[in-house]
């Protein structure tokens, strides 16, 4: 099932070994992601070494493995969709996300965030969600 993933829930997975770590190795998903999620992250790297409490070298080793997890999309495949869609939500940072999935044909977006669950395009899954579509 393929899902994109916001930038979010990368970072919780980044940050400690959890359900949402889990969630995103889990094989029953094709998680996917506007390219420039990578390039924020790496953006905030140190913040999410210290946080983390782990080394660089730590940090370099997971993010590729969840980048191996998560397939990026280039903007140009969603671009067009990003003005139309600019109303649905009152953050803006958030559009492209909306964009990547309905460009994509994905089945929603994984994420907590309440700007993303104001839209009503797409579902919006949470970690439950996913869990349990897991189990089913």
């Amino acid at each position: 099932m393929k899902i994109v993933i916001d930038s979010n829930r990368i970072v919780a997975a980044l940050l400690k070994d959890s359900t949402t770590r889990g969630i995103l190795f889990n094989t029953n998903f094709n998680f996917i992601a506007p390219e420039f999620v990578k390039e924020e992250i790496k953006k905030h790297q140190q913040e999410f070494i210290d946080k983390a409490g782990i080394s660089e070298r730590e940090f370099d080793l997971l993010l590729t493995l969840i980048f191996e997890s998560v397939t990026l999309i280039a903007k140009s495949e969603y671009a067009q969709l990003t003005d139309k869609l600019n109303t649905e939500m009152s953050d803006p940072k958030d559009v492209p996300y909306l964009a990547c999935c309905i460009a994509t044909h994905s089945k929603g977006i994984w994420s907590h965030d309440p700007h993303i669950g104001e839209q009503k395009k797409v579902k919006v899954f949470t970690n439950i969600d996913l869990l349990r579509l897991i189990r089913s």
